[in-house]
């Protein structure tokens, strides 16, 4: 696919969750049975979904948000942020005697983290409500997902992308078994090693084993890509392949949603018409960006970010 000639980039529609996490930073995960204190909490917006739309809008996407919230202050506070970022929220529900989704996520003295999800309100979301926003969506828009949601969502939306001629990018994170006729649809499919690991019942532990699986999943889906935290990214599609290498961070600071940053930087490239390969460069660079901040939306990068680092620059 080449990037879109006199045209505006396709809207990208978001359907996912919305979380409050709650950051709290060890010098060490605990064990089992080990109790550890931790150097000071702070509280912020999160959430896969929410969090890839924040990523998306603030490199220049035309980007709305479907989900669900509690009626409580968090609820509140997320749909303010969502806002304040250009993001359209007119499709979040707030759910009544629900919590909003939460997120315990501890982070160690190397900047990698461990994260606990209370899905809350996200579980709310109804397919009837889905399929029908998917529906009011341009044939050629993106609809993003994740799996923080009810897999029964995830399944509505994409055959409903499929059905209008939209294009579904599935983040299956955490990840959850969905039929094949669904990740059939996906374009791309994104996993990191773990999750490609568990789709392919085999070990994904080097670029070389990813680059094999990338090309074992291009027969099941339409494209595919495989996230490698810091040796970058490979991807797969209908014109080849190839592996994309990650710039070393001056620091890791945090790698709490850098993986979110990298979809929904992806996203706003695919949404310009771009080719995969130019896509997934994005994305690292995104990813990469955001490892060197500290929490998940407060760490993403604007566009001009990610040009004065050397990515591909973003078209208006």
């Amino acid at each position: 696919m080449t990037r879109r000639s006199g045209k505006r980039a396709a809207p990208v529609t978001v359907i996912g969750s919305a979380n409050i996490d709650y950051l709290v930073r060890v010098e060490s995960a605990p064990a089992p049975g080990q109790t550890v204190l931790a150097g000071g909490l702070r509280k912020a917006p999160g959430g896969k979904g929410a969090n890839q739309a924040v990523a998306a809008a603030r490199l220049g996407g035309t980007v709305a948000f479907v989900g669900c919230v509690g009626d409580d202050d968090d609820g509140a506070m997320l749909l303010r942020e969502l806002r304040a970022e250009g993001v359209d929220s007119a499709d979040v529900e707030i759910i009544s005697r629900q919590n909003t989704g939460l997120a315990i996520v501890a982070v160690d003295r190397f900047g990698e983290n461990s994260i606990i999800v209370v899905p809350g309100a996200n579980f709310a979301l109804t397919e009837t409500r889905v399929a029908r926003v998917v529906r009011r969506a341009e044939p050629e828009s993106l609809v993003v997902l994740q799996a923080e949601i009810d897999p029964r969502i995830i399944r509505t939306a994409v055959r409903t992308a499929g059905q209008i001629g939209a294009r579904a990018v599935l983040n299956l994170a955490p990840f959850v078994r969905l039929p094949s006729e669904v990740l059939a649809v996906c374009d791309p499919l994104v996993v990191n090693e773990s999750e490609a690991s568990a789709l392919l019942e085999a070990p994904v532990d080097s670029v070389d084993a990813a680059r094999k699986g990338a090309e074992k999943l291009r027969r099941a889906v339409r494209s595919v890509v495989i996230t490698l935290g810091a040796q970058g990214a490979v991807w797969a599609d209908a014109d080849g392949g190839g592996t994309v290498v990650a710039p070393v961070p001056a620091e890791v600071v945090d790698t709490t949603g850098a993986g979110d940053a990298f979809v929904g930087a992806l996203a706003v490239r695919l949404a310009q018409g771009a080719a995969l390969a130019d896509a997934v460069e994005l994305g690292v660079a995104a990813g990469t960006f955001a490892v060197t901040r500290e929490g998940a939306q407060s760490s993403y990068a604007m566009a001009a970010d990610l040009t004065a680092v050397g990515a591909p620059r973003l078209s208006g």
